[in-house]
Parts: structure tokens; sequence; C-alpha cells
């Protein structure tokens, strides 16, 4: 069974499971609910993927100029030394 369907049955039966299963199954993602929760991705956001898609795009079709990380570290060292 795949990811996608499981979460969709998940779905389903929380939806009517007891109140003694709910509470069992938050004992076992309690601690990763809390810790996505703290830190939130930004990749479970669509509009930034698409963004970052786009970007990603225009790198790769030369139409945006990119550096590598390599020439922005160079940069940012260079500017830290010049202070």
């Amino acid at each position: 069974m795949t990811a996608s369907a499981i979460r969709k049955r998940l779905h389903s039966y929380l939806d009517v499971a007891d109140n003694k299963k709910i509470k069992a199954i938050y004992a076992l993602v309690e601690e990763d609910i809390a810790d996505k929760a703290e830190s939130p991705s930004h990749w479970d956001d669509p509009e930034f993927v698409d963004e970052m898609n786009r970007r990603a795009s225009e790198m790769e079709s030369g139409k945006v100029k990119g550096s590598s990380w390599e020439e922005v570290h160079t940069r940012a060292r260079q500017k830290a030394n010049e202070k």
C-alpha cells in the first residue's frame, strides 16, 4: 500500500475512532508532532516549492545567472575580512 493510500485510510479512521484509540495513536506520534510544530519545513509549503522550482528552472535555462556555493562563500569571507 502506498503512503498516500495509508494517509487517506488513517484520515478516514481518525474521524470515527473511539477516544481511547485516538489517545493511543496520539501517544505514538506526540513527540514527532511537537518537533514539527517547533520547526515547520518550508518544503511542506506548495507555494515555496513552486517558487524554488521556478528559480531552479531559470538558472538551468540560463535565463538567470546564479552563483556556486564556493563563489558565495568566497564573497562572504571577503566582506567579513573588510570589516
